[in-house]
């Protein structure tokens, strides 16, 4: 009888770990569609990128690619167009976020105003959110016509009485630049105008109310209520906003394609005509590699952002 039994606890003992097993895999189980799926669309094309990048040229080759290395590494971090492009790239994206934090928290203080009446600031929201309603092609294709010598932009130019006439907006070494960094930032603003309207609606009135008993003017209230309730949605619309402009490609390819002679060159068409250009795929691969490193910095910050401010 004893051993019976002690084969019946052992049996209820083996019964009890299986199911607290399968307790903690059914979780898993019902992620593994969307898991399986990110490995299939981001893990293995990851990995097979950055096999590329350590051998010589693939894909289009009669022979068999063999391994070099961090060759590639090399000879692409001491290219003079790549390093042009890796600055072209920061100031773009530089300008764009501070651009975009500035006028997003702007037009989201004005909207957020009780100031201006229900009806002027439905209108100002229409308005102010147009250029989200666009695709990027479209954007592109709207500003190309609009920055033509011929254009709009120019016609006014002269109305106004400014200095030059017909002045190529996107042909000049001196103009692109500065042109499609303001092309990204009128295209991109009305994101993050939402989302910071969203975070000052957040915010409770009762925390102004005591400010302005303790005396505290507007600015004081903006900068000691307004900023720190704000902090987690600029560090993380920051951080987010750097890494989606680094690797900005559709507007840049159809205003400028990169040009003229690099001076809107950036990693994403550098890295595009290096493959379908110039059939340079290890290199392409080593370059998409280091756009990745770039972003998987910021984003080591975003998480760890993320996790503090839910703590």
């Amino acid at each position: 009888m004893e051993s019976i039994r002690i084969s019946r606890d052992s049996v209820g003992v083996r019964n009890s770990t299986w199911w607290n097993l399968t307790r903690k895999l059914i979780p898993y189980a019902y992620l593994s569609p969307t898991l399986l799926l990110l490995i299939v669309l981001s893990l293995i094309p990851v990995i097979t990128v950055f096999l590329y990048s350590l051998v010589d040229n693939v894909i289009i080759t009669k022979k068999p690619p063999s391994f070099v290395g961090l060759s590639n590494y090399i000879t692409i971090l001491s290219d003079s167009h790549f390093r042009e492009a890796l600055g072209n790239t920061f100031v773009f994206s530089g300008a764009s976020v501070v651009a975009h934090l500035i006028l997003g928290l702007s037009f989201a203080l004005l909207l957020n105003t009780r100031l201006i009446g229900i009806v002027p600031r439905a209108l100002f929201r229409v308005i102010y959110i147009l250029p989200w309603v666009f695709t990027a092609s479209i954007i592109a294709i709207l500003w190309r016509l609009l920055l033509n010598p011929n254009g709009v932009v120019n016609y006014l130019w002269v109305v106004l009485g400014l200095p030059g006439k017909g002045l190529e907006w996107l042909s000049s070494r001196q103009l692109a630049l500065p042109a499609v960094i303001f092309i990204n930032i009128w295209a991109g603003y009305p994101f993050y105008m939402v989302s910071y309207l969203a975070g000052l609606q957040g915010i409770p009135h009762d925390l102004y109310e005591a400010g302005k008993i303790d005396g505290a003017n507007n600015v004081q209230l903006f900068r000691f209520i307004t900023l720190p309730q704000l902090k987690p949605i600029i560090i993380s619309l920051v951080m987010l906003d750097f890494i989606w402009t680094t690797q900005q490609f559709t507007l840049i390819w159809m205003t400028t394609g990169g040009g003229p002679v690099r001076a809107t060159e950036m990693l994403s068409t550098f890295t595009y005509k290096l493959a379908f250009g110039s059939y340079e795929f290890s290199q392409a691969s080593t370059t998409a590699v280091i756009i990745l490193a770039i972003s998987t910095f910021v984003a080591v910050f975003y998480v760890r952002n993320q996790r503090l401010a839910n703590e």
